[in-house]
């Protein structure tokens, strides 16, 4: 099994180069573990305290589990991933089961900046991407999926994304084995991406 780590500020284009990858191998190769199902379940405080959560702060994620979910794939056993909501700010009383496979992708802005999680990836990928390219896939992604007004996003923008980002993402570039600049727009460093994961693979292949 390889692990790949795919970090990146959001709106990056972190979810595209995701695809990509996954659309390279056959579907039952590759499974995706996102951040967002790890956010800490929030149920036991008030929805308007909720919503004022810092969710680009580490302490927001559920690092612990993930790396135990991690653990659990590579031993070849099946995980139970949470599910989580934006709206809500919590986690739902469902779950999703990911059975163990060649390829896992965890994909998220703050998964470089973990050292436990760090240690678990084989592959580590920085999706850089200038600030405004960003703060526009934001502004877009908020308002038709979060229900946010453009007003909101700019004041969470500048209250906790761009902070956050300054002081937890970005400095976590320097762990990254590849950065893509670009976001998914950068279709060769995506090609090479996908060809270093593949000659992984061939090697496993090759031990066993």
């Amino acid at each position: 099994m390889l692990i790949a780590g795919i970090a990146g500020g959001t709106g990056s284009g972190k979810t595209t180069v995701v695809r990509r990858i996954t659309e390279g191998f056959q579907k039952d190769e590759v499974v995706v573990l996102p951040q967002d199902s790890y956010y800490r379940d929030n149920s036991d405080i008030p929805l308007e305290e909720r919503q004022l959560v810092n969710f680009d702060h580490p302490a927001s994620v559920e690092f612990e589990l993930l790396v135990s979910h991690l653990h659990e794939l590579r031993a070849g056993r099946e995980i139970e991933m949470p599910l989580y909501s934006y709206l809500t700010c919590v986690r739902s009383p469902e779950t999703i089961r990911v059975k163990p496979s060649r390829v896992v992708v965890v994909e998220g802005i703050l998964i470089l900046s973990d050292p436990a999680l760090r240690d678990m990836f084989d592959i580590k990928v920085f999706v850089d991407a200038d600030a405004d390219d960003r703060l526009g896939r934001v502004i877009q992604r908020d308002i038709i999926e979060r229900g946010r007004t453009v007003m909101q996003v700019l004041e969470r923008y500048h209250q906790t994304v761009k902070p956050s980002h300054l002081q937890f993402i970005e400095p976590s570039k320097r762990y990254a084995d590849i950065i893509i600049p670009g976001g998914g727009e950068n279709n060769v460093g995506i090609e090479v991406l996908i060809s270093i994961i593949e000659r992984h693979l061939k090697k496993e292949r090759i031990r066993i």
